[in-house]
């Protein structure tokens, strides 16, 4: 539905998913459930998902990085076995170990990080600011001024994306480029053609082998070889 790169991307990060799972014996984004749950106990409380789509970052992200970049990811991703331990996550969560971890990721897969990260804390930060503005009250006529009210937030975000979005509060940020899915490249298109002819080689070879062999085995059964025989005798 949203491209086989994209969901090939989806499918190794849900193994990921069900690998710290599995390790810790609780789902990633348990925050985010908690946060619903709550919310659904405040009177006139709007939930709501203020992440980016997750085609949108799937697409950008695999349009940023190249051929081998992307072999290389996905090869990690595939054969990640370390074990994980809840002090592990405790760790995670000090300050100068997650800005190392980042700074790794940086160093390692620069274009991933500006769209796994930097981008989603500009658009992150975008639509916490459209929720805090301020809310206006009903007016009983036109002639009487308007009146607002702060609004109340609560926001959950990854601890990553904590710098990020203090970084860009002030800015006067624009998502519509952020948003935008950048058309396949030469390389990508090349390889999705390669992929698939071998794909498509391969399914008619073996339907070419398994008929060749099927063939040959109906010829070499006695009752074939009888009926062709009494065949070849039937005068023309």
């Amino acid at each position: 539905q949203n491209g086989v790169m994209s969901g090939l991307m989806q499918m190794l990060l849900l193994k990921v998913s069900a690998h710290i799972t599995e390790q810790l014996g609780m789902a990633p984004g348990g925050e985010f459930r908690e946060a619903f749950k709550e919310a659904s106990k405040v009177p006139f409380c709007k939930f709501h998902l203020g992440d980016r789509p997750i085609p949108v970052t799937f697409k950008r992200a695999i349009a940023a990085l190249s051929f081998w970049q992307k072999v290389k990811l996905a090869w990690g991703l595939c054969f990640l076995s370390d074990p994980i331990s809840k002090d592990d996550v405790e760790k995670c969560k000090q300050k100068d170990l997650l800005e190392q971890m980042m700074a790794e990721m940086i160093g390692e897969f620069p274009d991933l990080h500006r769209t796994i990260v930097s981008e989603r804390d500009i658009y992150l930060t975008y639509m916490l600011k459209q929720a805090a503005k301020q809310i206006e009250l009903p007016r009983a006529s036109e002639n009487e001024p308007r009146k607002y009210i702060p609004a109340v937030v609560v926001g959950v975000v990854g601890m990553g994306h904590v710098p990020g979005i203090e970084k860009n509060w002030n800015s006067d940020l624009k998502i519509q480029e952020i948003m935008s899915v950048p058309p396949p490249s030469t390389s990508s298109k090349i390889f999705k053609f390669v992929l698939k002819a071998t794909v498509f080689g391969l399914l008619g070879y073996g339907c070419y082998r398994i008929g060749h062999r099927t063939v040959q085995f109906v010829l070499s059964m006695p009752a074939t070889q009888s009926y062709l025989q009494r065949l070849a005798e039937v005068p023309q």
